[in-house]
C-alpha cells in the first residue's frame, strides 16, 4: 500500500481560501491571477457559465472585466473587451467582422503596422483600397457594393492628420457599413468617438491609458451586440489581456484625465515653439492655426489637440543623430503615451517595414520625427528641445 503523506496534500491546499468575513470593500481593486476557477459540482459549473461567472481565465477574468468596464465608461460604450495588445485589438475586430468578398476603405495615413496588416487581408479575398481620409469626396467615391467597413485613426499616425468622425459615420451608415475609429491618440478623456457616431473604437491601452510604459494591453468598445459577436473570436484566437496587465492598465486610467490633459497643453507649447525655430521645416499639429484640419479639430476636440506631434527636421541622417544625441530629458522610445516625453524617427520604427513609394505618398520623410508630448514641466521640455536644436551644424 503506497504511504499516504497528508502533510504534502496540505501543502498544496492550505492557504488557497480567504475567509470572507473578513475581507472589507479594499481600497485597490485585487489582483485575480488564477488561472480556473473551483466549482462544487456540474450544476454549479453550468450556473457559472449562465451568468458569465469566472472559470478558466481565456473566457473571463475579474481584472480584465474591472479594466472593461472602465474603458466603456469613458467611450461611452455598452461593452468593452481587453485584449493582449493593441494590434490585438484591431486584428480580432477585422477577423470577426470582415468576410470572404468584403471590402475596407481606409486611412492611408495609418499606424504602419495596422497598414500591413489590411493589406494581408487579401489572402481571405478582402480588398482594401487606402484613401486621404480628409478628403471626403475621395472617401465617398471608392465606397463599393461589398464595403464593409470604413477604418481610420482619430489622429493619423504619425502624420497628425485628423478624422471628421461625425462625417464619416454618416457616410458609413448610408451604405450600410460599419465605421472603427483608433482613438489611441486622443483617448476618450479629449474625443469620445462613439458618440460622434463610430460603431467599434480601438483604444492601445499600452500608450496614454496606462500612460507609465509597462503594460501591453488593447481594448475594444462598441456595442453589446457588435462586441459578443468579436468576444467569440476573441475566446478563439487567445487574445485576451492578461490580468496583471489589466490591474495596471485600470491604476493607469484612473488618472487620464489629469496626466493626457497636461500632455496636451505641453504638445501645444512644444509645436508653437517648434514651427518658430529655423532648424525646423514643418510642424505637424491640428492646434496650429496653420494646420489643414485646425478648425475641424477645434471644433471636434474643443480646448485640447492630443499629445502626440510630428516635425521635419531641415537637415540629414547625421542632424537626425545630432539632435537625438544633445536631448537631455526626452529619450527616443518604441513607444508613446507615457509620462516623460519621447521621439521616434518613423522611417526606421513605427513604418520601418512600409515601402519607401508608399511613404512618401503619406508624407513620411526621412527628416520626420514624431513625439509623444510628457507631463514635464512646459518651460524644462522647450528648453530641452532649444539647447538641442542649437548645437546642430
Amino acid at each position: 500500500m503506497a504511504h499516504h503523506n497528508k502533510q504534502n496534500t496540505d501543502l498544496l491546499y492550505k492557504g488557497n481560501k480567504i475567509d470572507q468575513t473578513k475581507v472589507s470593500e479594499p481600497e485597490v481593486m485585487p489582483l485575480y491571477l488564477s488561472t480556473a476557477h473551483n466549482v462544487s459540482d456540474l450544476d454549479d459549473l453550468h450556473d457559472t457559465y449562465d451568468r458569465q461567472g469566472y472559470a478558466y481565465i481565456r473566457s473571463h477574468n475579474a481584472n480584465r472585466d474591472g479594466a472593461a468596464e472602465l474603458v466603456s465608461y469613458l467611450e461611452k460604450a455598452e461593452q468593452s473587451l481587453i485584449t493582449n495588445s493593441g494590434m490585438a485589438a484591431i486584428s480580432t475586430t477585422l477577423l470577426a467582422l470582415l468576410h470572404n468578398g468584403d471590402h475596407v476603405i481606409a486611412d492611408k495615413t495609418l499606424y504602419g503596422e495596422s497598414i500591413d496588416l489590411l493589406n494581408e487581408l487579401s489572402q481571405f479575398n478582402i480588398t482594401v483600397d487606402f484613401v486621404d481620409i480628409t478628403d471626403s469626396h475621395a472617401v465617398e467615391s471608392a465606397v463599393k457594393e461589398n464595403t464593409k467597413i470604413i477604418y481610420t485613426e482619430t489622429v493619423g499616425n504619425p502624420m497628425m492628420t485628423v478624422a471628421n468622425i461625425g462625417e464619416l459615420s454618416k457616410l458609413a451608415h448610408s451604405h450600410k457599413s460599419y465605421l472603427i475609429v483608433d482613438n489611441t491618440f486622443m483617448t476618450a478623456v479629449l474625443f469620445q468617438s462613439i458618440t460622434a457616431g463610430a460603431d467599434i473604437v480601438i483604444n492601445s491601452l499600452t500608450k496614454f491609458a496606462n500612460g507609465h510604459g509597462d503594460v501591453s494591453l488593447g481594448a475594444i468598445s462598441g456595442s453589446s451586440e457588435l462586441i459578443q459577436q468579436i468576444y467569440q473570436w476573441q475566446v478563439l484566437l487567445g487574445t485576451t489581456g492578461a490580468p496583471f496587465d489589466s490591474w495596471l492598465a485600470t491604476r493607469g486610467m484612473r488618472t487620464l484625465d489629469l496626466r493626457v490633459k497636461k500632455q496636451s497643453s505641453n504638445a501645444l507649447a512644444l509645436a508653437e515653439f517648434l514651427v518658430e525655430q529655423p532648424q525646423i521645416k514643418k510642424v505637424y499639429y491640428s492646434g496650429l492655426v496653420g494646420h489643414p484640419q485646425h478648425e475641424l479639430a477645434s471644433n471636434q476636440f474643443s480646448n485640447y489637440y492630443g499629445g502626440m506631434l510630428s516635425f521635419e527636421l531641415n537637415g540629414d541622417y547625421d542632424s537626425i543623430n545630432q539632435l537625438l544625441g544633445q536631448l537631455k530629458l526626452t529619450k527616443y522610445a518604441m513607444t508613446l503615451g507615457g509620462i516623460r516625453t519621447t521621439i521616434s524617427h518613423p522611417v526606421s520604427s513605427s513604418h520601418f517595414d512600409t515601402p519607401e513609394e508608399e511613404r512618401s505618398k503619406i508624407g513620411i520623410t526621412n527628416q520626420l520625427l514624431r513625439v509623444s508630448a510628457g507631463i514635464e514641466d512646459e518651460a524644462d521640455l522647450i528648453y530641452d528641445f532649444q539647447q538641442a536644436l542649437a548645437q546642430i551644424d
